[in-house]
């Protein structure tokens, strides 16, 4: 009964429409067209071991078989999550024999990343002699992912998401193989795309779903959101997804560009990040690339991470907004920031040298013959408030470390460095 039912199951539509040819494949024409890397090296016969780095439902797999179609090559395919280092040796004894008899391998590993380094390290020796081309598929980073060795024997390639034009292709040789429209208004079919967030295998899913409707069905916007699922957003908390998206929200904010920073904060409220991350990187950008141009805008930041752990979600989230649009719109000036860095560098290159004696408390008599407190002049007695003496290692040079720019604030905060300078300046050469 079983072997019956396995014969009248249908195909997923997704593998029934699967490219049987590389020319077939949409959105990857940089790689795979005359001028892209991996069709010269078709061309020439002249395959390398690769990587292929891109989101889910980009035409990874495919890619890697028809590459071994094209290339004459037999194909092994393996998943990282469920294959070990006993998967890998019975391919690799295989695959010694065919190059024995003249027939070449191509391994096909998915999600590679997932094996761990000391696995990664076992297969150089076979990727180094050739016993096979190794096609290694990963949606992270391989810079984070795979060890160095075996990224210096495999050339990385990034596949793109899908756009627009590429789903929409997607949709119509569905429809050819369905012999059907689907039954959606052109809004809806707009929106279907979307929906599937760059992924082409889930669009197809959504679609063979849509296909049971009668033919005579047209679905309008909120009619097609309640037939299927909007794919869930490409984040991951802990990978590099994070770390792009806070980028973005990071340096939108520097560029003093709101509305961009506002859409980076939804998209990682949308991915699922902690709003507490959020909030305390909104701090360090107060600080850091803020500082005394707008010294509220550390007030602020601070204030909505408060809010935030008052409130929780989602009321605590428009805190935060708040503070996004208050930074985004803040001037900038990243002066305390440079300051604290050069300043810390002098401090590491000059060691432990002692502050000069006339500034150190004398407490003992015996630190008073050594000419601790000697000379210095407490600065409430000066008519000025000032006494413009020293405070600078006695060896060190004055240095300059805060600079503060002709923006927010710090325009006041310059009038008074420049005060103090002046003052400093007159008193030292009067002591001359």
């Amino acid at each position: 009964m079983s072997g019956l039912f396995e014969q009248q199951a249908p195909r997923p539509l997704a593998d029934r429409l699967r490219p049987s040819r590389l020319e077939e494949i949409v959105g990857q024409d940089h790689l795979i067209g005359p001028d892209g890397p991996i069709g010269r090296m078709i061309q020439s016969g002249r395959l390398s071991s690769m990587i292929l780095w891109g989101p889910p439902g980009c035409g990874k797999t495919t890619l890697a078989r028809l590459i071994a179609e094209s290339s004459g090559l037999h194909f092994e395919m393996l998943s990282a999550i469920f294959s070990g280092v006993a998967d890998l040796r019975k391919i690799f004894d295989a695959a010694r024999q065919r190059r024995a008899i003249g027939e070449g391998t191509l391994l096909f590993i998915d999600e590679i990343h997932r094996f761990n380094r000391s696995q990664q390290d076992g297969f150089l020796p076979y990727v180094e002699d050739g016993t096979v081309i190794l096609v290694g598929a990963t949606t992270e980073n391989p810079s984070f992912e795979l060890n160095a060795a075996l990224l210096s024997r495999c050339q990385v390639f990034v596949l793109n998401r899908l756009d627009h034009e590429d789903l929409s292709q997607l949709l119509m040789r569905a429809e050819e193989a369905m012999e059907n429209k689907l039954p959606l208004i052109r809004e809806a079919r707009d929106a279907l795309i979307a929906m599937a967030d760059g992924d082409g295998r889930y669009l197809l899913n959504m679609a063979e779903e849509l296909f049971r409707f009668p033919p005579d069905t047209e679905l309008d916007v909120n009619q097609l959101t309640k037939a299927v699922n909007r794919r869930a957003p490409l984040y991951d908390k802990a990978q590099e997804g994070h770390y792009n998206l806070i980028s973005a929200l990071h340096k939108s904010l520097r560029g003093s560009d709101t509305d961009a920073a506002l859409y980076w904060f939804g998209r990682m409220l949308a991915g699922g990040e902690d709003p507490k991350y959020i909030a305390r990187r909104l701090v360090r950008f107060a600080v850091e690339d803020i500082g005394l141009a707008d010294p509220a805008a550390l007030t602020q930041a601070l204030a909505a991470w408060d809010a935030y752990d008052r409130l929780g979600s989602p009321e605590g989230e428009l805190a935060i907004a708040q503070a996004v649009i208050y930074l985004g719109t803040a001037p900038k000036s990243n002066a305390a920031y440079t300051a604290f860095k050069s300043a810390m560098r002098s401090a590491k290159e000059t060691g432990s040298v002692m502050p000069p004696k006339h500034i150190l408390n004398a407490p003992t008599k015996l630190m008073k013959q050594l000419g601790y407190s000697d000379g210095y002049q407490y600065d409430h007695d000066d008519p000025e408030g000032f006494s413009g003496q020293n405070y600078f290692p006695d060896d060190l040079p004055r240095q300059r470390f805060y600079r503060p720019v002709e923006r927010g604030f710090e325009r006041e905060l310059l009038k008074r460095q420049e005060y103090w300078d002046r003052l400093r300046s007159r008193k030292q050469n009067s002591d001359d």
